[in-house]
C-alpha cells in the first residue's frame, strides 16, 4: 500500500512539474514573440513597465488602499485609477493630471471632478503604506538577483535618515488667494536603505511648517536591532539617542547639534585621516532623563576645506563599538550624502512635486508616487549592478536618460502590445521575475545611459547689464565679432 502511495506520489510531482515547465515555456514564447522588438530595442523600458505590472498592479494598489484607508471607500472611482493618473504625470507621460485624464475618461467612467476630490483626500497612512509595501516587493527580487550594494558595515543595517519639504503650489485654493506668502504643501521623513538604493518608508505630514523632530515619534516602530541610523544635526536630540539606544543592538550617528550640550569623559587624540581632513576622538557625555548618561563618541574632522557655510571642522556623535573606526564613522557619515542625491534625482529626473495640486493630501500622496517611480528604477538598476558590476553602473548609469528613454518609448509600446499582454508580469513569482530582469539588464547598452560628468564651474566675467540698453541682438554682437 504504500509503494502504491509512493508512486502515485511521485507521478503527481511529475506532472506537477511537467505542467510548471509547460507553463514557463508558454511565458518564454510569449514574452519572445510579442515582447521581442522592444526587449532588443528598449530593454529599461519593458524593465520599469514590467515592474509595475509585478509590483503595482490594480489588485495590490485596492489591496493596499483597503487595508490603509481611514475615510475614504469605493464607490464608483477605483484608487487604482488614481494612482495610475499620478503615475503617468510623475513618469513624465503627461504634464498634469487634467492631460492624463482627457483620453482615459471613458474607462475611468467618473468626471474630472470626481477624480480631484479623490486625489485630494488620499490618507497620508495610505501614501505612506504604498512605499513600504512597494520596498518590501523590492528588496525581494533585488535579494533574489543579487543585485544589492556592497553592506556598508557588515553585521549592520544602515538606515540614512533625513528630512523633505515639497515646495510652494500655485494659488489655486480659495485659502490661499488673500497670501503672497509661498504656500506650503506639506513635510516628509524620508528612510533610505543603501544597500538597496531604495527609499523603504515616508512619515508623511501636511503642515509643512512641521519641525522635523516634531516627526520623530513615527519613526521609533521602525528601529529594529541591528539598525544604524545616520542623520544630519538637525535630528540629533536627545530624545531620539535615548529611542534608538533603548533598542536591543541599535545604534545611530548624527552630526552634533550646537542645542545639544555635550560634557567631556576623556582626553581628545588624533586617530587618523580621511578624505576631508584630520579625525580626532574622545569619550563624551549626554544627560539623559531621570538623571541617566548617555555615553557616546564624538568623531570631529578638521575639514581641509571650510563648508559652503564657512564651517571647519564636523562634529560627529555615536554609540557604536570601539571596534568601528573613526575613519569608518567619518566615511559612514560622508555616505549620507546618497539620500540627498536621491531626493535630487526624485525631483529632477520625475515630476514628485505638481504645483497645481494645492491641497497637501493630493501634494503628499504625489511625492510618495514618485517615491515608488524612483524605486522602480532602482530595481533596473539593481538588475543592471547584478548584470554589468556595482562600479560600474554607480558611477557611469543615467536615471536622467532612464527617465528619458522611458517618456519617449513609453505610449508606442503600450500601443503596440496591449495592457492586457502585461499581465503575463504579474503572474511571476519573485525568482522567475528576477530572472526576467537580470536577463533583460545584459542586453542594455549602459553608453547610451552614459553620465556627463560637469567639470568645475568657471567664475562668471560677464558684466552688469546697462540699464540704458537693457536687450542686445545676438546677430549683430556675432556679426561684429566676424569682422575683427
Amino acid at each position: 500500500m504504500r509503494e502504491c502511495e509512493r508512486q502515485e506520489a511521485n507521478q503527481w510531482q511529475y506532472r506537477y512539474y511537467v505542467r510548471q515547465v509547460m507553463a514557463e515555456a508558454e511565458v518564454a514564447v510569449m514574452l519572445a514573440e510579442i515582447f521581442k522588438p522592444y526587449m532588443e530595442q528598449s530593454p529599461v523600458s519593458v524593465m520599469v513597465r514590467g515592474s509595475m505590472e509585478r509590483l503595482l498592479s490594480r489588485a495590490w494598489i485596492e489591496e493596499v488602499f483597503e487595508e490603509s484607508a481611514q475615510d475614504q471607500y469605493t464607490r464608483e472611482l477605483l484608487f487604482s485609477s488614481v494612482f495610475g493618473l499620478t503615475c503617468q504625470v510623475v513618469l513624465g507621460r503627461y504634464k498634469s493630471i487634467h492631460a492624463a485624464y482627457m483620453p482615459q475618461m471613458d474607462e475611468i467612467g467618473v468626471s474630472l471632478t470626481s477624480v480631484y476630490n479623490k486625489l485630494n483626500g488620499v490618507s497620508t497612512q495610505t501614501s505612506a503604506a504604498l512605499v513600504q509595501r512597494n520596498a518590501a516587493d523590492c528588496a525581494e527580487i533585488i535579494e533574489s538577483m543579487g543585485g544589492g550594494c556592497q553592506p556598508w558595515l557588515p553585521g549592520y543595517r544602515v538606515r540614512i535618515l533625513d528630512g523633505n519639504c515639497i515646495e510652494a503650489t500655485e494659488h489655486r485654493l480659495a485659502v490661499l488667494r488673500q497670501t503672497g506668502s509661498g504656500a506650503l504643501p506639506g513635510k516628509s521623513l524620508v528612510v533610505y536603505d543603501p544597500e538597496l538604493g531604495c527609499v523603504i518608508d515616508v512619515v508623511a505630514c501636511q503642515d509643512g511648517h512641521a519641525q522635523e523632530r516634531s516627526l520623530l515619534g513615527s519613526i521609533e516602530p521602525m528601529i529594529k536591532p541591528g539598525d544604524l541610523w545616520i542623520a544630519d544635526r538637525n535630528f540629533c536630540c536627545r530624545g531620539f539617542m535615548e529611542t534608538i539606544a533603548a533598542k536591543p543592538d541599535a545604534f545611530f550617528l548624527f552630526r552634533h547639534h550646537k542645542g545639544l550640550v555635550v560634557s567631556e569623559a576623556g582626553k581628545r587624540r588624533k586617530v587618523g585621516t580621511s578624505a576631508t581632513g584630520k579625525l580626532f576622538e574622545q569619550k563624551v557625555e549626554v544627560a539623559g532623563r531621570d538623571g541617566a548618561v548617555i555615553e557616546l563618541r564624538q568623531v570631529t574632522i578638521e575639514l581641509s576645506k571650510a563648508t559652503r557655510d564657512g564651517e571647519t571642522r564636523l562634529q560627529l556623535l555615536t554609540n557604536l563599538p570601539s571596534e568601528v573606526t573613526g575613519k569608518k564613522i567619518a566615511e559612514l557619515y560622508a555616505g549620507r550624502w546618497r539620500i540627498e542625491t536621491a531626493f535630487q534625482q526624485i525631483e529632477r529626473d520625475l515630476n514628485s512635486e505638481i504645483n497645481t495640486l494645492g491641497y497637501p493630501q493630493a501634494a503628499l500622496f504625489c511625492f510618495c508616487v514618485a517615491v515608488i517611480a524612483y524605486n522602480l528604477f532602482m530595481l533596473v538598476h539593481a538588475a543592471l549592478r547584478a548584470a554589468h558590476g556595482e562600479k560600474k553602473i554607480a558611477e557611469e548609469f543615467s536615471n536622467y536618460y532612464l527617465a528619458e528613454e522611458i517618456a519617449a518609448v513609453h505610449m508606442g509600446m503600450m500601443i503596440a502590445v496591449p495592457a492586457q499582454q502585461w499581465c503575463v508580469f504579474a503572474e511571476m513569482d519573485a525568482s522567475a521575475f528576477a530572472t526576467l530582469l537580470r536577463s533583460l539588464a545584459d542586453n542594455v547598452q549602459l553608453a547610451r545611459f552614459k553620465k556627463h560628468k560637469r567639470g568645475p564651474k568657471k567664475p562668471s566675467t560677464r558684466p552688469k547689464a546697462d540699464p540704458r540698453h537693457p536687450h542686445v541682438s545676438t546677430a549683430k554682437l556675432i556679426a561684429a565679432r566676424l569682422r575683427k
